[in-house]
Parts: structure tokens; C-alpha cells; sequence
């Protein structure tokens, strides 16, 4: 039984109009908006044709609200899924366009590409900008380049530039329901020549005539379209507002404006809207158009009622004094002032005595900010020996290392594997979804090319790959492949005639004789397989899978995996196995974010790795907390604070005036769609990208606070000096460092 303590109570002691709660890490508003929830259900407030509307961020958040809103009101002893609807705001955008697809220009069959043929889509686009527009980059490249390193980043730098700037312009565009023909004619009225946003324009005019032209839409286009259905149908959005009476936002620091605008038209006259969410935890503005900024508004509002939830039981109470710490150093000290608001209060407080979750028991010496000098591979080496150390010692602890950067944790993950101790990778796509393609993969790439040896030696190693946790077996599998990859002529070992059967002529002792089994069913295998390329690539994917694999959780992501190839096929007729091969090697090599069928991929929950090492950049490891906390990598170049000598990623080491052009590109698209109608656009560089600095240390601080308290016993934070060498501790680093010392405990492990 829920017992809500006095914060939680204020919260659910609501019955109507606009309320605003800021809520801290930890604090329970999940369990609280859900039980918000079940009681407005159960409050006879509601029609039977009513609804309470849930909307949270990500759908592995919709199956844990359905099932908690469920259990409540199971409880009461109503029925579950009666009298709520939980979704996330792509899917309502989803529900509000699919009831009028015409009245936005959209067949009643329209298409949603996802986020991987959208990717395809833009490169294409960026690639023929490119191609008519060859000199483009000498405008932006650095003087101090020579001719030879030039052409270099002409060729492998700044096609990748084009394509994230135009990424960013369309996404950015869509938010200010900017089209490609709005802003030609807004640029056409100017007098300055803006060439970064006539790049951009051009690219999103290509980019949407991709879209038209398979009757598809992305998911930025979604909500700008569900926005613009309710404005342009009185009845529609009438009969929603009737259909859920009362609005339950999660996660609101992660709006965006044009989903903050969806939501208050939902709310209508009646404004039963209440809106839940931690400012000091939006750390996705730099991938998506949301800002903190509309949630801090809201909360200002005279006709809000302003709620707080303070008490946490996640961490120990030393954990939660460096977190608050940080709110303080940051809005007093920080050294640039403009960054000062990046955190603000509530501060955390522990939960109160008697409380159903108290805080785990204090010992600050499970508090380390190292201040030693490490080289990145020094800090890769010490953080795996900690471990090595602790994890004996606690197998029934969890333990996570955060990375600021995929290829951060990947690096942790060669370090582990070499100490040959367990680890979860919780990173673009999970180490089991990545085999599994690659296994079809290297399996496809054969059989488009049936005559390779070294193809033929690659598969048969895929179809042994087991082989590989035996020291023996692993020796007999490398002898083989070895073999495999010298055929002269592959259709001597396949396909034999009598007298030229490659297998009879291989020279083995009788030791070796269960080789010889391998080889003979392998190649009857590799017959089937040839057989079967008659089949459509989904079918055939299947088809490799069933011999390939026996774990459920395997075939179960080859299963969609096939759906993806099929779906690749029928929008692309003209490819082939290549092309197809190409698209699973992406999910592989981890290019892309593929959601396999994993516990992993589906919802993360760190009590199920215990005595295992969890690899998770920051950013996924919101909303998770572990025994044990990483820290990595707190350096001023992941963390920079805006300070002059810090460094950016953003800013191209090959760009003129260390201009950060994607700042700059969309500074000029808000100014061409919002600066009324002056003709004359007075734009300066520079003064954008030192804005884009400061945003971007705001929003890197947020993460650091969002590191912190995912740890509940036990915190060390280290940094290192970067791939050159050069890079400083941040500065929030040395405020922690410097506060936790003059707390009376030592920093050394």
C-alpha cells in the first residue's frame, strides 16, 4: 500500500487547474503521478466515454505507468485499463493526426519513417547539396590548413559537417513551423547574404520532397502536423478536450514549444493540467528542440499552483550533499555568469523518519573525487582495478560505469573484457543485439558472394563462433578458416565433382577427424543457405536464423531484424544483398541505434545485473540508479564552462575562427522566421557561438548532477587529460574536489 509523505500528499491533494511540480532525483513522481492518476479515475469526476491522459517521454515509461495507474486502481477495486490513456507525446501526436490525415496534406495510408530511413534520407539529400556545391566549404575552412589537408576534410570532414548542421536546421525548422518555401521567400527579402541557412533550406527542400514522395512524414513532422489538426479543426480538438478532461505530463523539463503548445490546447478552457519534472535534469537539448526553459515559465505562472517533492531515499546522505553542493557552487561561483542558472532549487532533502524508503546508510568515505592526473588509458586501467577489487567483494551489489560518449564506453568495455569480468553494455544498441546482426551480416555477405574464400572462411567462423570460450576448439576454429580462406575454388569444397572434392584432399590426423564432421555439415549448411537466396531477404534472414541461433532473445531480434531488411526492400527495389548486407553491418559496427528484443533494449532494470558491470553513458543512465557510481572523463572538454581556453565539441578544429556552425546556422533561421519584416538582418558571428558555449556548459553541468545521483551508497569521479593531453580538470570537478576535502574526507581510494 502506497503511503504518501507529506510532499507527495500536497501533490495528491489536487482536483483541478494547472499545477507545476518540481520534482528532485529520486523523489518518487512516478510512483506519485500514477497514483495521481488511479485516484481522478477513481474520483467519479469522469464520463464513461472520459479519460485521464498520462504523457511521458519514452515508451518503456508508458508500460511502467500503465502497469502502476493499473495496480492502483486494481486496489480500489475498479477495473485496469478503463478510465486512462498513457502515452508518449510522439504517440498522441500520432493519434491526433491519424483522425484527419487530409485537413494536414496526409493520405489516409501515410508512412512514418523512423529515425534510420530518415538518416538515409537526409544523407542523400546533403550528398547531392554537396556534389552542386563543391566550393561550399572554402567560405568556413581555417587558413591556417594546408592545400593537402584541405582536400582532406573536403572529403572526409565535411560531408559529415553539412549533413549534422542540415540534421539540426530541419529539426529546429519544423519546431518553428518553418517550411522550406517560407523561408526561400524570407531569405529573397533580405539584403544579406546568409549562405548557411540557404544550405540548409535547400537540403530540408530535398529532404521533404523525399518524404512527399513515399507519402511519409518523420516524427518532427508528426507533432508540428498534430498542432496544426487541432488549430485548424475546432471540432476535433473540442471532442479531445472532452475525451480527457485531466492531463498528467512526466518528464516536462523535455518539452519542446511546439509540444508544450499541443498539450495546452489539449487542456483548454477547463486547464487541468498537471505538469511534473526536474529542470535540473534536461540534459537532451543538444539532440532534440527541447528546452528547460518552458518548464521554469510554466512554473512562474500567477494561475500555477507550484508543488515541490525535496525528499529522496535513493542516495546516502553524503551523495545527496555533493549534489546540492553543485546547485550552490553553480549559482554563486561558477565562473561564468551566464551559466549560473543552469541549476537551481529544489535542493534534495532525505526522506523523513519512518519513511517506507530510507536513505541507505552514510560512510563518506564511499565518496571519492580523485584529483590524481590520469592519461585516458591510465584512467581506463584504474577504474577496471577498482573494480576488480570491489565486485568480489559485493556480488550482490550493482555497479555502474557512466561515459560521457559511446565510444568512451567501448573503451571501458575492451578494458573489462581483457580482466574477463562481466559486463552489460547499456549503449547505442546492446552487445547482444550488435552479434546477432553481425552474424547475419557476415552470413548475407557470403551469399552475395558465393566465389570469396575469405567470405566462406568469415561465415564459417560466425556458425562456430561458440568455439571461441574453448581454448582448443578456438585453435582447431582458426586452422580451419585458415584453410577455408585459401580455396582456389569455393565450388571445390561446395559443390564438388568426384575428383575434385577440396575436403578429400584436406590433410588431417586422425586428432583432427572431428574437424572433417565440422566441415561436412557445415557445407551441407552452406548448400541450404545457397538454395535459399531465391526467398525474399526477410525470408531468407529467417531462414539463416534458424541454424545460426538458439537463444529465444536471439532469434527474437533476428526476427526484426528480417521485418527491417523486408522493409528496406520494398522502399528501395532496386537493392540487392549488398546494399541489404550494408544496412545490418551499420547496426553491428553500433553507426546506428537498433532496439533488439533484450531486456536491455526494451527497459533497463540494473537490479537484474547484480555483481555485473554496467557501461552506460550518462545520458541512459537517467532515471537508473546503481550501489556504485563511475564518473568518467570530467575533463573541460566533456565538461566544459564556457571559459576561453575550455574546448568544444561543436567547434571543428578545421573551421575558421573556431566558429561553432551549427550555432551559427540556426541563430540565422530564428532570425529569418522570427525578426517580423525588416528587410535588413544585421547578423554578426561569433557572438552566437560564445551563446551556444554557454547553453552547452549549462546543459553539460545538468549531466554532471545527473551523474552524481544515480548513485545510492557509493561515488568516485575521476578525470583525464585527453587524447592530446592537453585538457584541464573541469571546473565544477575542482569545486567538488575542493568541497568534499574541506568536508574532512580524503580523495584517495
Amino acid at each position: 500500500m502506497f503511503k504518501p509523505r507529506p510532499k507527495q500528499q500536497q501533490v495528491l491533494d489536487y482536483i483541478g487547474g494547472k499545477m507545476g511540480v518540481s520534482a528532485v532525483p529520486g523523489s518518487g513522481k512516478t510512483l506519485t503521478l500514477s497514483y495521481l492518476a488511479a485516484q481522478l479515475v477513481a474520483s467519479g469526476r469522469l464520463e464513461d466515454d472520459q479519460e485521464v491522459l498520462v504523457v511521458t517521454l519514452v515508451n518503456s515509461a508508458v508500460d511502467n505507468f500503465t502497469g502502476r495507474v493499473g495496480g492502483f486502481i486494481k486496489e480500489r477495486g475498479l477495473l485496469p485499463n478503463l478510465g486512462y490513456r498513457v502515452r508518449t507525446l510522439h504517440g498522441l501526436a500520432h493519434d491526433i493526426v491519424r483522425e484527419r490525415p487530409a485537413l494536414v496534406g496526409l493520405s489516409d495510408d501515410f508512412q512514418i519513417v523512423d529515425e534510420r530511413e530518415a538518416g538515409r534520407i537526409l544523407q542523400e539529400a546533403a550528398a547531392a547539396w554537396l556534389r552542386a556545391n563543391p566550393h561550399a566549404a572554402d567560405e568556413f575552412l581555417s587558413p591556417d590548413l594546408d592545400e593537402g589537408k584541405q582536400n582532406w576534410v573536403r572529403r572526409d570532414q565535411w560531408p559529415d559537417l553539412v549533413t549534422n548542421v542540415a540534421r539540426n536546421f530541419i529539426r529546429r525548422a519544423k519546431d518553428l513551423e518553418g517550411t522550406p518555401d517560407k523561408i526561400r521567400r524570407r531569405l529573397e527579402r533580405l539584403a544579406q547574404s546568409l549562405p548557411l541557412v540557404e544550405m540548409g533550406c535547400a537540403i530540408y527542400a530535398d529532404y521533404q520532397r523525399a518524404l512527399h514522395y513515399r507519402g511519409a512524414v518523420d516524427f518532427d513532422d508528426l507533432i508540428r502536423l498534430a498542432l496544426r489538426a487541432l488549430e485548424l479543426d475546432r471540432e476535433l480538438l473540442e471532442r479531445l478536450q472532452y475525451q480527457w478532461p485531466y492531463i498528467l505530463e512526466d518528464e516536462a523539463q523535455d518539452s519542446s514549444r511546439l509540444q508544450q503548445e499541443i498539450l495546452s490546447l489539449l487542456a483548454g478552457p477547463n486547464d487541468n493540467w498537471v505538469r511534473v519534472g526536474d529542470p535540473n535534469q534536461a540534459i537532451y537539448e543538444t539532440f532534440t528542440t527541447a528546452d528547460p526553459k518552458y518548464l521554469r515559465a510554466f512554473l512562474r505562472e500567477e494561475d500555477v499552483e507550484s508543488r515541490e517533492l525535496p525528499n529522496s531515499g535513493r542516495s546516502t546522505r553524503s551523495i545527496i550533499a555533493l549534489a546540492n553542493y553543485l546547485i550552490d557552487w553553480t549559482q554563486s561561483s561558477h565562473p561564468v555568469e551566464a551559466v549560473r542558472d543552469a541549476l537551481t532549487p529544489p535542493y534534495i532533502e532525505p526522506t523523513p523518519p519512518g519513511d517506507p524508503q530510507p536513505n541507505p546508510s552514510d560512510d563518506p568515505s564511499q565518496v571519492r573525487v580523485i584529483a590524481q592526473k590520469f592519461t585516458p588509458q591510465e584512467e581506463l586501467r584504474a577504474v577496471a582495478d577498482s573494480l576488480a577489487r570491489w565486485l568480489p567483494e559485493h556480488p550482490d551489489g550493482t555497479v555502474a560505469v557512466l561515459v560521457p560518449r559511446n565510444n568512451r564506453g567501448f573503451e571501458m568495455a575492451g578494458e573489462l573484457k581483457k580482466r574477463g569480468l562481466e559486463y552489460i553494455e547499456l549503449l547505442r544498441s546492446t552487445r547482444e543485439t550488435r552479434e546477432t546482426a553481425g552474424a547475419l551480416a557476415n552470413a548475407l555477405n557470403y551469399l552475395a558472394d558465393p566465389a570469396s574464400s575469405k567470405k566462406l572462411a568469415t561465415l564459417y567462423k560466425v556458425w562456430r563462433r561458440k568455439d571461441r570460450d574453448d581454448e582448443e576448439a578456438h585453435k582447431r576454429l582458426a586452422w580451419v578458416a585458415r584453410r577455408l580462406s585459401k580455396i582456389r575454388q569455393v565450388e571445390d569444397f561446395i559443390w564438388p565433382r568426384t575428383d575434385q572434392d577440396w575436403l578429400t584432399g584436406l590433410e588431417m590426423d586422425e586428432e583432427l577427424s572431428v574437424i572433417h564432421e565440422q566441415l561436412v555439415e557445415f557445407r551441407a549448411l552452406v548448400r541450404r543457405w545457397q538454395e535459399a537466396t531465391l526467398l525474399p531477404p526477410g525470408q531468407l534472414t529467417l531462414a539463416l536464423a534458424q541454424d545460426l541461433f538458439e537463444e529465444p532473445a536471439d532469434l527474437a531480434v533476428a526476427h526484426k531484424l528480417a521485418g527491417l531488411l523486408r522493409q528496406m526492400s520494398t522502399r528501395h527495389l532496386d537493392w540487392r544483398l549488398p546494399e541489404l548486407v550494408e544496412e545490418l553491418a551499420t547496426v553491428a559496427r553500433n553507426e546506428r541505434r537498433f532496439l533488439g528484443l533484450s531486456a536491455d533494449d526494451r527497459g533497463f532494470d540494473p537490479q537484474r545485473h547484480k555483481g555485473k558491470v554496467v557501461i552506460a553513458t550518462t545520458h541512459k543512465a537517467k532515471g537508473l540508479e546503481w550501489d556504485r557510481v563511475y564518473l568518467m572523463s570530467v575533463n573541460n572538454y566533456n565538461f566544459p564552462s564556457a571559459r576561453p581556453h575550455d574546448q568544444f565539441i561543436s567547434e571543428k578544429w578545421f573551421v575558421r575562427d573556431h566558429l561553432n556552425l551549427e550555432a551559427e546556422t540556426l541563430a540565422q533561421l530564428e532570425a529569418v522566421l522570427t525578426e517580423g519584416d525588416l528587410p535588413v538582418y544585421e547578423y554578426e558571428e561569433r557572438d552566437v557561438t560564445q551563446e551556444a558555449r554557454q547553453e552547452y556548459a549549462a546543459e553539460r553541468l545538468r549531466l554532471l548532477y545527473v551523474g552524481i545521483t544515480r548513485a545510492r551508497k557509493e561515488l568516485i569521479i575521476t578525470w583525464n587529460t585527453g587524447r592530446r593531453g592537453d585538457q584541464q580538470p573541469a571546473a565544477p570537478f575542482i569545486a567538488l574536489q575542493t568541497f568534499w576535502e574541506e568536508e574532512g574526507v580524503g580523495s584517495r581510494e
